[in-house]
């Protein structure tokens, strides 16, 4: 994902077969079942295999690493026509459903203040 504009245009789930919400040991498993199946040995001399195969390779290595899938879920391909409804909501249920995987507490720094005041307010 370093420097490479072309990785934001990748749905780096969909290459690796896996839903939004996969956990790591899927990931893996479909990694090994996609590399066995494109690996460039299996299919001598076939460039676009090879292209493939350096796709799932791309795929895997920010998925399966929680900074960059992390990264990627923020900052990955949002084109909603690309998507059915199915997908759209699995892939970003996280952030549509629940203020935590907005990263916003229950509890907001707005609410906090006001209590403050107001406390603040009764005590003088």
């Amino acid at each position: 994902m370093e420097g490479n504009d072309n990785s934001t245009s990748k749905d780096y789930y969909k290459i690796l077969e896996v839903d939004y919400d996969a956990t790591d040991e899927n990931i893996r498993l479909s990694y090994r079942k996609l590399a066995l199946k494109w690996h460039p040995d299996k299919h001598k001399g076939d460039s676009a295999v090879t292209a493939k195969f350096q796709e799932i390779n791309e795929a895997y290595n920010v998925l399966i690493d929680p900074d960059k899938r992390f990264e990627y879920d923020l900052t990955g391909i949002y084109e909603i026509d690309k998507y059915t409804l199915r997908e759209y909501l699995a892939r970003f249920k996280g952030m549509i459903l629940t203020c935590n995987g907005l990263g916003i507490s229950h509890t907001s720094t707005w609410t906090e203040q006001l209590t403050d005041r107001n406390e603040f307010a009764e005590e003088g």
